[in-house]
This record gives structure tokens, sequence and C-alpha cells, in this order.
């Protein structure tokens, strides 16, 4: 069964520094690709962020040079660092699979205040 756990957000100042965590269980994480994904208040999710099983690493233009996308195999962990935080980036924020295959987890909440 697989488990998808977010943490790591918060309240941050603009142009302030978060680092997001996300645990997968259940899954042969070194074989798969992962992404992140955010869903502001009345606005569909969007995707953020993928990284694939050789670390190479695709970000969607608005976050591109502020926004890290990384993976630890041994822990089943992939991070998102949020550098240059702006309150167009206050949303809840999800990883998942690059598919959306995964059960959605229940996010993480960053708040980023002007």
């Amino acid at each position: 069964q697989v488990h998808v756990v977010e943490s790591g957000g918060g309240l941050v100042q603009a142009g302030g520094s978060l680092r997001l965590s996300c645990v997968v269980s259940g899954i042969d994480f070194r074989a798969s690709v992962l992404a992140w994904y955010r869903q502001a208040p009345g606005k569909q999710r969007e995707w953020l962020a993928v990284i694939g099983l050789t670390n190479i690493t695709y970000y969607k233009e608005s976050v591109k040079g502020r926004f890290t996308i990384s993976r630890d195999n041994a822990q089943n962990t992939v991070y998102l660092q949020m550098n240059s935080l702006e309150p167009e980036d206050t949303a809840v924020y999800f990883c998942n699979a690059a598919d959306e295959s995964y059960p959605w987890g229940q996010g993480t909440q960053v708040t980023v205040s002007s």
C-alpha cells in the first residue's frame, strides 16, 4: 500500500526559504519518477518540479532558479528546497509520482507573508 507524507511547511516572510520533505512508502522508490505539486486557494493543483531516476530535473518556469528538487533513495524521501519565496507561493504542497498515480497525501501548508 502506497503512503505519502509531506512535511516542512510553515509561515515565512517574503524572501525567505523552506525545505519540504516527502516520504513515500510502499513503492520501489529507486525506480520511481517523483514530482512536487501545489494547490493555492481557489485554484487547481499544479505541477512544480520532477526528478528522474538519474536525478535529472525539470521545473515549472515560475519556480525555476528558486526551487530545487532532490531525492534520497536510502530514506525514501524527496525534497523541495524553496528559496526567495513570494506571497504567490502560498499553497498546500504535495508530492506524488510524475503520473500522479499514488494516493494523495494531506500535503503541507506553506504561507508566505508580504
